[in-house]
């Protein structure tokens, strides 16, 4: 099938630009994202009027949404999941995985590795995101104290060779005992390692880095507190500019001045913005789950019975729009943040994050580039 996208400015996460343009795809892969020629025959014309063409957004850490958590999922599950997350403008996600028995990971990751593969009108699940079991008690959040374990590089191997040819990445407490062997062992596997629920010091955040750790876990959260004689994980985050700094744009996780500061202290190309959702994103208030543990939904608020932040009911596009009001962030610097940082992140950017050739005909549709908000969304170059 080939489609031709006529008269949109056409979004370039190189160029940090839109650019007047047309786009080619054909079956579903973009051919050309500037493209000159004459209508190919037999081409689906979509007239964009002006309209602005961005890369579908990337998500990778999101653990659910629609009612669906991924620590319980079978294949319906998955199939509404995939659904869901395409016609919020977030078109690949890693499943997340919190803290679970590892027979209860297992049968989850059977699930995604069975209906992962890239379909029309439904995003791609690219991969799977394992927060869970190697986290530090002392920065549990909403993880269940008897789901956390000692970094075991054995197990860990033995879990991650199940999940292989699926890209993954592993969020740990890398400063507790064996963290050095636990890092190094998931990166010789092929996962990207990023540093999670920790209680880290800045000299601890930083030796992690050297042993592999290339991400800093929804930063702010779960952490050690910033103090200016132990600056800890958070300042290691937004200091170490080789890594990637996340951030839960929803102005609960995180105070829209330290989004902010983080802005201004990161090097653009490596914040990544994530939702860290669980099932009562897009849903209405009301009692929930998060890796079978009780959530209580209140005006949007997920928290644990301690009263503890337990995920989000964000969605990406909205984290995106609250990144640029928090920043002063204009939409053709804040939309990286949102697509091809997060896909650089975890090692799939080959395949989607940008609208250059070779990636997937994921599209997003806007109509006001300062005031944003999604009108069509097409996954493999056919709309939702």
């Amino acid at each position: 099938m080939t489609v031709l996208f006529k008269n949109g400015f056409v979004y370039s996460n190189t160029e940090r630009a839109f650019a007047r343009a047309d786009l080619l795809s054909e079956d579903g892969i973009v051919v050309d994202p500037a493209y000159t020629g004459e209508i190919p025959e037999g081409a689906e014309i979509v007239d964009c009027a002006g309209r602005y063409l961005l890369p579908g957004l990337v998500d990778v850490h999101t653990h659910g949404r629609s009612g669906f958590d991924f620590n319980s999922v079978d294949a319906d599950a998955v199939t509404a999941l995939r659904k869901s997350y395409a016609k919020a403008g977030t078109t690949t996600l890693m499943a997340t995985l919190a803290s679970a028995t590892m027979d209860s990971l297992e049968n989850s990751i059977r699930y995604i590795g069975e209906n992962r593969a890239s379909e029309p009108g439904k995003a791609t699940l690219a991969g799977v995101h394992l927060e869970g079991r190697y986290l530090n008690p002392k920065r549990r959040g909403a993880h269940a104290t008897e789901l956390l374990f000692p970094l075991d590089a054995a197990e860990l191997e033995g879990l991650v060779r199940k999940m292989l040819p699926l890209p993954i990445h592993v969020s740990c407490a890398a400063e507790m005992e064996g963290g050095e062997t636990f890092v190094k062992t998931a990166v010789r596997l092929g996962a990207t390692v990023g540093m999670a629920h920790s209680d880290a010091t800045w000299d601890e955040a930083r030796r992690a880095v050297e042993w592999g750790v290339t991400s800093f876990t929804h930063t702010f959260n779960a952490m050690k507190p910033v103090h200016h004689r132990e600056p800890g994980n958070a300042i290691a985050s937004l200091m170490t500019d080789e890594a990637y700094t996340e951030l839960i744009c929803d102005g609960e996780h995180v105070h829209p001045a330290m989004i902010a500061l983080a802005s201004r202290a990161k090097p653009k190309d490596r914040l990544v913005l994530i939702t860290d959702s669980m099932e009562a994103a897009a849903m209405p208030d009301g009692e929930y789950g998060i890796a079978g543990l009780p959530v209580i939904v209140k005006n949007g608020r997920a928290v644990n019975s301690d009263g503890a932040l337990a995920g989000s009911t964000l969605d990406l596009f909205k984290g995106l729009t609250n990144f640029m009001k928090f920043t002063g962030t204009a939409l053709e610097d804040a939309l990286p943040c949102a697509t091809s940082n997060p896909a650089k992140m975890v090692g799939i950017d080959a395949s989607c994050g940008s609208l250059e050739a070779g990636r997937r005909a994921d599209i997003v549709m806007i109509t006001d580039k300062t005031d944003p908000s999604i009108e069509s969304v097409w996954v493999l170059g056919e709309r939702i």
